[in-house]
């Protein structure tokens, strides 16, 4: 079995790098549940950082009608302009949290922070599906009363495997999806670690030992 992915030659290696992580990882679930082939379907991305952007890609790309969903207000600006995004919904606001209810076909929840299930799937439509790709540090709390009264369905995704891989970076090379990264040099390592600690990167850092190499 061979391990090895084809990049197409249209996409620079440094903002590919992250689909082998990022890109799959986002990708495999909205495929599984068919979102990448339903215009019009209305997802939910909570998170803007290192997956949530890449599924905002995939799911303008794929005509969807993308609502990021994010405890902070200064991302609304940075989704609408960058990525253009159709809504965005501060969680931490309740008459934005109640004025969207039911009206996600599909939730991906990109985000690792400890939070309740609870308001995001008061967020889905009856018979809607949220699907974990961010891993907490301790347990989520999931209240039942959305799940049964709602019919819906959470599950958790995963990155998927090699030929599933290779079907994603042909569809981006064939759309022209890229990850939003900055390059740094492996001197600035620990400056970027730093950085990440406080959130300050859009939206992954891409560590640039080829260039080194040809300096050498």
């Amino acid at each position: 079995m061979l391990y090895v992915i084809h990049v197409p030659e249209n996409l620079p290696m440094d903002a590919v790098a992250p689909l082998l992580c990022a890109g799959i990882t986002v990708f495999s679930p909205m495929k599984d549940n068919k979102m990448l082939e339903s215009p019009g379907k209305k997802l939910g991305v909570v998170g803007l950082g290192g997956l949530g952007h890449v599924a905002v890609k995939f799911g303008k790309a794929f005509k969807l009608h993308v609502t990021v969903i994010s405890t902070s207000a200064s991302k609304e600006v940075e989704a609408k302009q960058r990525l253009g995004i159709d809504d965005f919904i501060l969680s931490t606001d309740p008459k934005q949290m109640q004025a969207a209810r039911r009206s996600l076909d599909f939730v991906l929840v990109t985000v690792s922070a400890y939070h309740s299930l609870g308001p995001i799937l008061e967020l889905l439509k009856i018979n809607g599906t949220l699907v974990l790709v961010g891993a907490p540090d301790r347990p989520i709390e999931l209240p039942w009363a959305p799940l049964i009264f709602g019919k819906r369905i959470v599950k958790g995704s995963m990155t998927g495997g090699i030929q599933e891989t290779q079907e994603m970076m042909d569809l981006c090379g064939k759309l022209n999806i890229v990850c939003d990264i900055e390059l740094v040099d492996p001197n600035q390592i620990n400056e970027a670690l730093e950085r990440l600690s406080r959130r300050d990167v859009r939206y992954r850092f891409v560590i640039d030992i080829a260039g080194v190499a040809s300096r050498l």
